[in-house]
């Protein structure tokens, strides 16, 4: 009974450190994997080896099996190397079945819990931490660390890595708190439906408005037809006369 308890309680735990944690913060598939596949892995070859009586030799073989899988074929950050190593603890743990039967429940639910916290993205936001090269050689740290935020923002700490003053460039390596980004109000923008009903309403007007151009154009070359008048007589009185 213990067993199928332990068996289920690991299962559970690493499918909510790989899935619902890891894999929802950093999106990355061929870890999550690997994260099962090694709990899963260690977890058979732990209740395995607690059956039988091992020997000191065969424990450093497993330690050397182990040893051969590396970590260079991608690069990783210290945060998913985090998950390895708690991923290898969640199947430790379920294949020792300590007693009592609650401590394996316990502990995995204590491991998922600091995960879920300290790997949460409302800690620490803007901290970042960068190698930068940069395209001029600083001998000032002065210089360089007001260079750096003005750039990047408030340097928490900077480390200068490599200074070649041949090439004139400097690699450093520099922890910062990233600048709080900028929110621009949109503008208000009126909705197709509102064109459309502004459009339809000033269309109706749109015939009387030409007919009342073309009537005030009439007027104006009525007005400007009669001949010119002296003395306030028209020109045509005047030649009867």
């Amino acid at each position: 009974m213990s067993l199928i308890i332990a068996i289920a309680t690991d299962l559970i735990a690493i499918t909510i450190l790989a899935s619902a944690l890891y894999f929802r913060r950093h999106r990355r598939r061929d870890l999550q994997l690997s994260y099962i596949a090694l709990n899963v892995g260690v977890l058979a070859v732990t209740i395995a080896l607690s059956s039988v009586e091992v020997g000191i030799g065969l424990g450093i073989g497993l330690f050397g099996i182990l040893s051969i899988i590396r970590l260079r074929s991608d690069q990783i950050t210290q945060q998913e190397i985090a998950y390895y190593f708690v991923s290898l603890a969640l199947g430790l743990l379920a294949g020792l079945r300590p007693e009592p039967i609650w401590v394996t429940p316990a502990l995995s639910a204590l491991m998922l819990l600091v995960m879920f916290v300290v790997d949460s993205p409302h800690i620490a936001p803007r901290t970042r931490r960068h190698t930068l090269t940069l395209d001029r050689a600083y001998t000032d740290e002065a210089a360089l660390k007001a260079h750096l935020e003005e750039t990047l923002g408030r340097v928490a700490h900077v480390e200068v890595l490599d200074v070649d003053l041949v090439r004139d460039t400097t690699l450093v390596d520099v922890r910062y708190s990233a600048r709080a980004p900028e929110s621009t109000a949109p503008q208000p923008r009126a909705s197709q439906k509102e064109k459309s009903h502004s459009e339809g309403r000033f269309a109706r007007f749109r015939p009387s408005l030409e007919h009342i151009s073309f009537s005030g154009a009439r007027a104006d070359s009525a007005d400007a037809a009669p001949a010119e008048s002296v003395d306030g007589v028209p020109a045509e009185r005047e030649a009867v006369r």
